[in-house]
Protein backbone atom coordinates (compact mmCIF):
# COMPACT_ATOMS: atom_id res chain seq x y z
CA UNK A 1 0.00 0.00 0.00
CA UNK A 2 1.39 3.37 -1.03
CA UNK A 3 2.02 5.67 1.87
CA UNK A 4 0.42 9.10 1.64
CA UNK A 5 2.80 11.96 0.92
CA UNK A 6 3.87 13.76 4.09
CA UNK A 7 2.00 16.95 4.74
CA UNK A 8 3.97 20.15 4.42
CA UNK A 9 3.80 22.01 7.71
CA UNK A 10 1.45 24.97 7.57
CA UNK A 11 4.10 27.27 9.00
CA UNK A 12 6.47 26.35 6.13
CA UNK A 13 3.73 27.12 3.60
CA UNK A 14 3.09 30.43 5.32
CA UNK A 15 6.76 31.43 5.16
CA UNK A 16 6.93 30.40 1.51
CA UNK A 17 3.83 32.43 0.64
CA UNK A 18 5.16 35.48 2.46
CA UNK A 19 8.54 35.31 0.72
CA UNK A 20 6.87 34.89 -2.67
CA UNK A 21 4.53 37.83 -2.06
CA UNK A 22 7.46 40.06 -1.10
CA UNK A 23 9.50 39.02 -4.14
CA UNK A 24 6.57 39.66 -6.48
CA UNK A 25 5.76 42.96 -4.75
CA UNK A 26 9.30 44.19 -5.41
CA UNK A 27 8.91 43.44 -9.10
CA UNK A 28 5.39 44.80 -9.46
CA UNK A 29 6.06 47.99 -7.52
CA UNK A 30 9.15 48.52 -9.65
CA UNK A 31 6.96 48.40 -12.75
CA UNK A 32 4.08 50.38 -11.29
CA UNK A 33 4.36 52.18 -7.91
CA UNK A 34 0.55 52.38 -7.76
CA UNK A 35 -0.05 48.65 -8.22
CA UNK A 36 -2.90 47.35 -6.06
CA UNK A 37 -2.58 44.62 -3.46
CA UNK A 38 -5.07 42.59 -5.45
CA UNK A 39 -2.77 42.74 -8.46
CA UNK A 40 0.19 41.70 -6.30
CA UNK A 41 -1.81 38.73 -4.96
CA UNK A 42 -2.73 37.65 -8.49
CA UNK A 43 0.86 37.95 -9.72
CA UNK A 44 2.07 35.96 -6.70
CA UNK A 45 -0.48 33.22 -7.33
CA UNK A 46 -2.22 33.56 -3.98
CA UNK A 47 -5.76 34.53 -3.05
CA UNK A 48 -6.40 37.95 -1.54
CA UNK A 49 -7.12 36.44 1.86
CA UNK A 50 -3.63 34.95 1.95
CA UNK A 51 -1.98 38.26 1.08
CA UNK A 52 -4.06 40.22 3.58
CA UNK A 53 -3.26 37.58 6.21
CA UNK A 54 0.40 38.56 5.93
CA UNK A 55 0.00 42.22 5.01
CA UNK A 56 -3.28 43.84 6.07
CA UNK A 57 -2.60 46.91 3.93
CA UNK A 58 -0.21 48.63 1.54
CA UNK A 59 1.75 50.26 4.39
CA UNK A 60 2.34 46.89 6.05
CA UNK A 61 3.69 45.51 2.76
CA UNK A 62 6.02 48.48 2.31
CA UNK A 63 7.23 48.15 5.90
CA UNK A 64 8.05 44.49 5.30
CA UNK A 65 9.97 45.41 2.15
CA UNK A 66 11.78 48.13 4.11
CA UNK A 67 12.79 45.58 6.77
CA UNK A 68 14.03 43.26 4.04
CA UNK A 69 15.99 46.07 2.41
CA UNK A 70 17.52 47.10 5.74
CA UNK A 71 18.73 43.56 6.41
CA UNK A 72 20.17 43.24 2.90
CA UNK A 73 21.95 46.57 3.29
CA UNK A 74 23.45 45.56 6.65
CA UNK A 75 24.76 42.35 5.08
CA UNK A 76 26.24 44.30 2.15
CA UNK A 77 27.96 46.79 4.47
CA UNK A 78 29.53 43.90 6.37
CA UNK A 79 30.61 42.20 3.14
CA UNK A 80 32.18 45.40 1.79
CA UNK A 81 34.49 45.88 4.77
CA UNK A 82 38.05 44.70 4.03
CA UNK A 83 40.69 45.47 6.70
CA UNK A 84 43.66 47.68 5.80
CA UNK A 85 42.42 48.44 2.28
CA UNK A 86 43.37 51.77 0.62
CA UNK A 87 40.60 54.27 1.29
CA UNK A 88 39.73 55.02 -2.33
CA UNK A 89 39.49 51.29 -2.99
CA UNK A 90 37.37 50.78 0.14
CA UNK A 91 34.87 53.43 -0.98
CA UNK A 92 34.73 52.02 -4.51
CA UNK A 93 34.19 48.50 -3.16
CA UNK A 94 31.46 49.80 -0.87
CA UNK A 95 29.48 51.34 -3.75
CA UNK A 96 29.89 48.24 -5.93
CA UNK A 97 28.74 45.99 -3.08
CA UNK A 98 25.64 47.95 -2.09
CA UNK A 99 24.61 48.79 -5.68
CA UNK A 100 22.77 45.47 -6.27
CA UNK A 101 20.84 46.03 -3.02
CA UNK A 102 19.90 49.53 -4.09
CA UNK A 103 18.97 48.27 -7.54
CA UNK A 104 16.76 45.54 -6.06
CA UNK A 105 14.94 47.96 -3.78
CA UNK A 106 15.12 51.14 -5.82
CA UNK A 107 11.33 51.32 -6.04
CA UNK A 108 11.43 52.13 -2.32
CA UNK A 109 13.30 55.34 -3.13
CA UNK A 110 10.23 56.68 -4.87
CA UNK A 111 7.81 55.35 -2.26
CA UNK A 112 9.50 55.31 1.12
CA UNK A 113 9.69 58.99 1.98
CA UNK A 114 6.04 59.56 1.15
CA UNK A 115 4.66 56.29 2.54
CA UNK A 116 7.05 55.47 5.38
CA UNK A 117 8.49 58.86 6.28
CA UNK A 118 11.96 60.39 6.23
CA UNK A 119 12.91 59.00 9.65
CA UNK A 120 12.28 55.43 8.48
CA UNK A 121 14.41 55.95 5.38
CA UNK A 122 17.19 57.44 7.52
CA UNK A 123 17.00 54.39 9.81
CA UNK A 124 17.32 52.00 6.85
CA UNK A 125 20.34 53.84 5.44
CA UNK A 126 22.08 54.43 8.78
CA UNK A 127 24.56 51.50 8.57
CA UNK A 128 25.70 52.63 5.12
CA UNK A 129 26.02 56.24 6.29
CA UNK A 130 28.16 55.23 9.28
CA UNK A 131 30.47 53.07 7.15
CA UNK A 132 30.99 55.73 4.47
CA UNK A 133 31.64 58.34 7.16
CA UNK A 134 34.26 56.04 8.70
CA UNK A 135 35.97 55.51 5.33
CA UNK A 136 35.97 59.25 4.60
CA UNK A 137 37.33 60.19 8.01
CA UNK A 138 40.20 57.73 7.57
CA UNK A 139 40.83 58.80 3.99
CA UNK A 140 40.87 62.50 4.82
CA UNK A 141 43.67 61.93 7.32
CA UNK A 142 45.63 60.28 4.49
CA UNK A 143 44.85 63.14 2.10
CA UNK A 144 42.73 60.93 -0.19
CA UNK A 145 39.36 62.70 0.07
CA UNK A 146 38.12 66.29 0.19
CA UNK A 147 38.42 68.03 3.55
CA UNK A 148 36.30 71.08 2.81
CA UNK A 149 33.21 69.43 4.37
CA UNK A 150 32.79 67.53 7.63
CA UNK A 151 32.99 63.79 7.03
CA UNK A 152 29.34 63.25 7.96
CA UNK A 153 28.17 65.97 5.59
CA UNK A 154 30.25 64.61 2.71
CA UNK A 155 28.93 61.13 3.47
CA UNK A 156 25.35 62.42 3.30
CA UNK A 157 26.10 64.18 0.00
CA UNK A 158 27.55 60.99 -1.51
CA UNK A 159 24.53 59.04 -0.25
CA UNK A 160 22.22 61.52 -1.99
CA UNK A 161 24.29 61.17 -5.16
CA UNK A 162 24.00 57.36 -5.19
CA UNK A 163 20.26 57.56 -4.48
CA UNK A 164 19.88 60.02 -7.35
CA UNK A 165 21.76 57.68 -9.68
CA UNK A 166 19.51 54.80 -8.63
CA UNK A 167 16.47 56.94 -9.35
CA UNK A 168 17.92 57.71 -12.79
CA UNK A 169 18.13 53.97 -13.40
CA UNK A 170 14.56 53.64 -12.15
CA UNK A 171 13.31 56.21 -14.69
CA UNK A 172 15.40 54.79 -17.53
CA UNK A 173 17.53 57.93 -17.84
CA UNK A 174 20.73 56.00 -17.08
CA UNK A 175 21.95 52.41 -17.07
CA UNK A 176 24.53 50.96 -14.73
CA UNK A 177 24.11 47.21 -14.29
CA UNK A 178 27.18 46.54 -12.14
CA UNK A 179 27.42 49.86 -10.35
CA UNK A 180 30.79 50.66 -11.89
CA UNK A 181 29.67 54.04 -13.17
CA UNK A 182 28.19 54.95 -9.80
CA UNK A 183 31.39 53.89 -8.03
CA UNK A 184 33.56 56.04 -10.32
CA UNK A 185 31.30 59.09 -9.93
CA UNK A 186 31.21 58.66 -6.14
CA UNK A 187 35.00 58.49 -5.91
CA UNK A 188 35.40 61.59 -8.06
CA UNK A 189 32.82 63.45 -5.95
CA UNK A 190 34.76 62.45 -2.83
CA UNK A 191 37.94 64.00 -4.25
CA UNK A 192 39.71 61.14 -6.04
CA UNK A 193 41.18 62.12 -9.44
CA UNK A 194 39.17 60.66 -12.30
CA UNK A 195 41.95 58.44 -13.77
CA UNK A 196 42.65 56.90 -10.35
CA UNK A 197 38.92 56.45 -9.67
CA UNK A 198 38.42 54.68 -12.99
CA UNK A 199 41.48 52.46 -12.47
CA UNK A 200 40.39 51.45 -8.95
CA UNK A 201 36.89 50.54 -10.08
CA UNK A 202 38.18 48.59 -13.09
CA UNK A 203 40.45 46.64 -10.76
CA UNK A 204 37.62 45.90 -8.33
CA UNK A 205 35.32 44.69 -11.10
CA UNK A 206 38.11 42.54 -12.55
CA UNK A 207 38.72 40.99 -9.11
CA UNK A 208 35.03 40.13 -8.85
CA UNK A 209 35.06 38.39 -12.21
CA UNK A 210 37.89 36.04 -11.21
CA UNK A 211 36.84 32.60 -9.95
CA UNK A 212 37.01 32.00 -6.22
CA UNK A 213 40.19 29.93 -5.56
CA UNK A 214 38.41 28.07 -2.77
Amino acid sequence: MTKPAPRVPQRSNSRSNRARILAVARQELGRNPDVSLEDVAQAAGVVRRTLYGHFPGRLALLEALADEAAEALRDAVSEASVPDEPDERALGRFVLTIWPVGDRYRMLIALARNDLGTERVTEILAPAHREVTRIIEHGRRAGVFHDHLPAGVLSAALEALVLSLLESVNTGAWKDDQGGGAAVVTLIAAGVPAPLAEAEVRGLIADRSRPDPS
